[in-house]
């Protein structure tokens, strides 16, 4: 008997095979494997996800005559001549001369002498780039160029050509053979996302998709690839995360907390000051949420000075009243002392217990904490990663408050709510987060938000200088000294030997991202020496042991320092009102959210403040337009939407420091819809079938684990 067997049956196995190693594709041999995996491609999934950076529509190609200077354009045309200088010892320059049937073109290359050995006369090639216009001729410089077979030069040669990110080891041609084989044997796969679903939104088929995003009839098409890629990314996501949630909280009994008791009515009658509209329905949704008979897993969003801790300290009364405890991590030691200098008091007036733990408290009153906290009689904790430590066993534990949580690892935030199973988790954030982001990253989180300041104070102004013109903001410093205020200088490095990587989280880099960056320790000697000689000034890096970063900041908020010298470590909630003037040296090589954050330092008072941004990229370039957003706006929410169109939203929220996932496909700043829609998807299916069993959705859980399986692994370990 005949068996036949299904096509059906081809798609699993393939679907099966997107976890194979990269090395079982065609054209991939062991140099070339290790050339994949460093560009993070490990398995065949990976390379069918590496879309295209962007692509050459040789269907419109521009003849030389008619290629406008200044404009980005593609030409084909036969190289006539090419020539290698060196100009200079290190520096080579090779010139590609190309001619059509209207005029001849230069393509100039710089620092890849082997280019001269590729190219030869009579090749036919396809450039684009930007025409320039110098010594006679149109010029394109560094342009991309493929070379082309022989017919293509009479205008056969129409079609669309992927551009593929690539590394050292593996061509631009070499990826797209790869990626083709790739796309050849692998994509015609089982579709995980069920139809109904594809048909509501109007999507492409799976199949479709992969062969159209890497090898497109038209750029158009490409595009709509892309989209049914990037919901299919975002579904996949928003699962994880509310399976992830369930995973994390399964066989946990929740805490319903008592939300209007003594305590609390006593505590918020000590608040100096009565909360805003905006405080009072984020305090309002927080007490909600712990008093219902589920855990609490709650975002607070809030710009720089809206008054979150106002808040937190609400639902910390509540803890009190339901004779529990509640801890509260901050990032930095600094930050971590301020809120208990701050905060301490009030919660004194309301007779709630509270205590400190940093890496510099002495290791008796650590014991004696520790012992206080296991015993019950401490209510409220401030503190570090410190807190993290088996020592500090909770008798109680109901309400996990973690500010910034960005720059806290998933292991450290489970590692603390295993402190206390069924503790409600209050994250706060002062970086403005944009809706789409925060439903995407933040899926299983329900966010609240405050976006006015209860206290505008006296304002900032930004003000973005050259370096010729330094002087103007080291004059602004020496006048506010002189009226009785406080400065910072904020340096991207923390001493000369940095080489700065860290700070790449921007779109790209200044022309002068090759001269050497300022760093704390060498401009605070120089200060002293030069400009700001007859100032009293002192060093704060992250660097410094915990207790020396205490003195400083002491000091400093007691005004016995006038210019604080620093790194960023003053960038989250370091709050010394009487500082008024700013100076941030190499400000294009942070991003809009982090230069957000350090003008909040300042104007916090009933002084008006003034952060000098200095910058050497000149007028019209990326960089200085980006600096312009923040001359224009004070908005964080404004300038946080533009920060996501610059950069990844990984990058953003910080992960790339602290482990998480980044999005490949998915471009949160114009894939909104596909944001909310994957959102809505992803609730309904929960809601139906929370742990994805069903045969309709099991093949979704398959895909969750593939894409984002170290979310499911980093549970597990903590």
């Amino acid at each position: 008997m005949k068996v036949v067997v299904s096509e059906a049956s081809g798609r699993v196995a393939r679907s099966r095979a997107l976890t194979d190693d990269v090395g079982s594709l065609r054209y991939v041999n062991g140099k070339r494997e290790q050339a994949l995996v460093r560009l993070g491609l490990r398995r065949v999934r990976d390379v069918l996800l590496h879309l295209p950076s962007r692509y050459l529509d040789f269907s419109c190609v521009t003849k030389i005559a008619f290629a406008d200077v200044g404009s980005d354009v593609t030409v084909v045309g036969t190289v006539d001549k090419v020539t290698l200088k060196r100009p200079r010892p290190r520096m080579q320059i090779v010139e590609v001369y190309v001619v059509d049937d209207t005029g001849v073109l230069v393509a100039t290359f710089f620092r890849q002498p082997w280019i001269a050995d590729q190219l030869h006369a009579g090749d036919v090639v396809a450039l684009s780039g930007k025409i320039t216009f110098g010594y006679g001729f149109k010029q394109m410089k560094a342009p991309f160029h493929e070379v082309l077979g022989e017919g293509d030069a009479s205008g056969s040669f129409a079609r669309v050509l992927p551009v593929h990110p690539v590394g050292e080891g593996v061509s631009a041609s070499w990826m797209r053979r790869i990626v083709s084989a790739a796309v050849a044997d692998a994509s015609d796969v089982c579709d995980p996302v069920p139809a109904a679903f594809v048909a509501r939104h109007g999507l492409m088929s799976l199949g479709q998709a992969l062969r159209e995003v890497h090898f497109p009839q038209s750029v158009a098409s490409a595009e709509t690839a892309r989209r049914r890629l990037a919901y299919d990314e975002l579904l996949t996501l928003q699962l994880t995360l509310l399976t992830r949630q369930d995973l994390e909280l399964e066989g946990v009994a929740p805490f319903v907390h008592t939300i209007d008791g003594p305590y609390g009515r006593r505590l918020v009658k000590a608040l100096p000051f009565s909360l805003t509209d905006e405080q009072r329905v984020a305090a309002d949704e927080i007490l909600a949420d712990m008093a219902a008979p589920r855990v609490m897993n709650r975002l607070l969003l809030g710009d720089v000075g809206t008054g979150k801790t106002a808040v937190a300290l609400v639902a910390i009364g509540a803890v009190a009243d339901s004779q529990s405890q509640a801890v509260v991590m901050a990032p930095t030691s600094v930050l971590a002392r301020q809120y208990a200098e701050k905060l301490g008091p009030i919660l004194d007036e309301a007779w709630i217990s509270w205590a400190l733990v940093t890496g510099a408290t002495p290791a008796a009153e650590r014991s004696a904490i520790a012992e206080a906290v296991a015993a019950g009689e401490l209510t409220c904790m401030f503190g570090t990663t410190a807190l993290l430590s088996d020592d500090m066993a909770f008798a109680r534990l109901s309400l996990v408050v973690i500010d910034e949580q960005h720059r806290f690892g998933v292991n450290q935030r489970l590692a603390l709510r295993k402190k206390g199973r069924g503790a409600d988790l209050l994250t706060m954030s002062a970086t403005p987060i944009p809706r789409t982001l925060a439903l995407s990253v933040y899926g299983d989180i329900a966010c609240s938000r405050i976006r006015h300041r209860p206290r505008p104070g006296a304002g900032v102004t930004t003000k973005v200088i050259p370096p010729e013109n330094i002087d103007i903001a080291y004059g602004a410093i020496r006048d506010a000294v002189a009226a009785g205020h406080q400065a910072y200088v904020i340096c991207p490095l923390v001493d000369d030997k940095d080489d700065g990587k860290e700070l790449d989280d921007v779109p790209e880099r200044s022309q002068a991202g090759a001269k050497q960056l300022h760093a704390a320790t060498s401009t605070l000697e120089s200060l002293r020496r030069g400009p700001l000689r007859s100032l009293r000034l002192d060093l704060l890096t992250g660097r410094m042991s915990p207790a020396d970063k205490d003195e400083v900041m002491a000091r400093f908020r007691d005004g016995a320092i006038d210019v604080l010298v620093s790194t960023t470590v003053v960038e989250v909630g370091v709050d010394v009102p009487n500082a008024c003037a700013m100076l941030v040296f190499d400000a294009d090589r942070f991003g809009l959210a982090t230069l957000h954050q350090l003008r909040g330092r300042v104007g916090r008072g009933d002084n008006a403040g003034t952060v000098y941004l200095c910058c050497a990229a000149k007028r019209n370039t990326p960089a200085r337009e980006r600096l312009g957003a923040l001359e224009a706006t004070s908005d964080g929410f404004e300038l946080a939407e533009l920060d996501l169109r610059l950069r990844r939203e990984g990058e953003v929220l910080g992960y790339r420091q602290h482990g998480g996932v980044t999005l490949r496909v998915c471009d949160l700043a114009s894939d909104g819809d596909l944001v909310e829609a994957a959102h809505v998807d992803a609730r309904a299916i929960c809601d139906v079938d929370p742990g994805l069993v069903h045969p309709l959705y099991a093949p979704l859980a398959r895909e969750c684990r593939d894409r984002f399986g170290a979310y499911f692994e980093e549970v597990g370990q903590a």
